[in-house]
């Protein structure tokens, strides 16, 4: 089996940003040592506990810092930026680090209202680009192959035809996936030979059906000539599994607030979180999360990964590594996170 990780960049109560990029900087590392195949970056915009705001720019730091993993976006929210912006962007990151780079793309806002319309009016983009979106889709790849696309001109100019490009001199192109989280995002997947990664962390509603669809209808291309797809489950693994259950409580709780529209703030030290209490309707999405996250013992956990791969028929699991930590741990570092990684690979890998 192989394992890979998603990271948000969680940002705890008692760090920084730059604190929680150093902690990401020595997970990535521990990644990259243990053998994981894939470390992904989201894209989330104006939320306190989440430091994943530029996939790209994050990823050029961490490929600096690791020699083999590779590094992608879980995801790229596409309508937020100009096509040939994110195809720049990618084919720059896969130049300087050739055979390391995954372009996950998907079309969801990754933010609010109010900071998807700044986002977007600040790209020159609208509600309508959302509709477009399978288009741009195909102008990112088309833009990051060697060969470019051509461009049509009036017949007035002196060249008819213009070439745009990504990259001069492409001679490697960053693997492209479709992300999402619905039956739409599958259906698109499928009929454009795509790889295909669903949101189980996030949603696990409609995993199945979402995979046998997009295996189903899978048409092959020049990108993959059969389905290709993984799973992505949050996880917090420790020695026992009253303290994997006690990492996890702060995220769980992250997640009630996203759900039921509380306020949100930065990630929950442990011990803020088991003083809390929880309205019922927060408590149902504890308990609702705890059912499709990987949390236990070393010998727990890997029974649970084993099962989802199974179930879900894949040969990767992406592992969202969502711990929080106690007090008095140092601001830049994760090790609650770091250990989950490590007790994984020692029983997976």
């Amino acid at each position: 089996m192989r394992l890979s990780v998603l990271d948000l960049i969680p940002v705890r109560t008692d760090q920084t940003t730059s604190d929680a990029l150093a902690a990401t900087t020595r997970l990535v590392q521990t990644a990259d040592r243990l053998g994981y195949t894939r470390y992904w970056i989201a894209e989330h915009h104006n939320m306190p506990a989440v430091a994943a705001t530029s996939p790209p720019v994050v990823i050029a730091h961490l490929a600096a810092h690791t020699s083999h993993i590779r590094l992608g976006s879980g995801g790229v929210m596409l309508p937020n930026h100009a096509p040939l912006a994110v195809a720049e962007q990618f084919a720059l990151l896969e130049a300087a680090h050739p055979g390391r780079i995954d372009l996950g793309v998907g079309r969801a806002p990754g933010s609010d209202p109010v900071t998807s319309m700044a986002l977007r009016g600040a790209a020159g983009r609208g509600d309508t680009d959302i509709e477009r979106f399978p288009d741009y889709l195909d102008d990112v790849a088309a833009l990051m192959s060697r060969h470019g696309v051509r461009v049509s001109l009036p017949r007035n100019l002196m060249r008819e035809t213009y070439i745009l490009k990504a990259t001069p001199g492409a001679t490697t192109e960053p693997r492209l996936w479709l992300l999402g989280s619905s039956m739409y995002s599958a259906h698109l997947a499928a009929a454009k030979g795509l790889p295909y990664v669903f949101a189980h962390h996030f949603s696990g509603q409609g995993t199945a059906e979402a995979l046998a669809t997009y295996r189903a209808e899978f048409r092959p291309s020049d990108v993959a000539a059969a389905p290709l797809t993984f799973l992505t489950v949050n996880a917090v693994v420790a020695d026992t599994h009253d303290e994997a259950m006690a990492l996890m409580l702060p995220n769980l709780h992250m997640m009630a607030k996203l759900r039921t529209g509380e306020p949100l703030t930065a990630l929950d030290l442990v011990e803020d979180a088991e003083a809390k209490k929880l309205s019922p309707q927060a408590q149902a999405v504890v308990e609702d999360g705890l059912q499709r996250a990987v949390v236990g013992s070393p010998a727990e956990a890997a029974e649970q990964v084993r099962a989802l791969a199974a179930e879900f028929d894949v040969d990767e699991v992406m592992v969202n590594p969502v711990a929080s930590a106690r007090r008095g741990t140092d601001p830049a570092t994760a090790p609650a996170r770091d250990t989950t990684l490590e007790l994984l690979a020692k029983e997976l890998l």
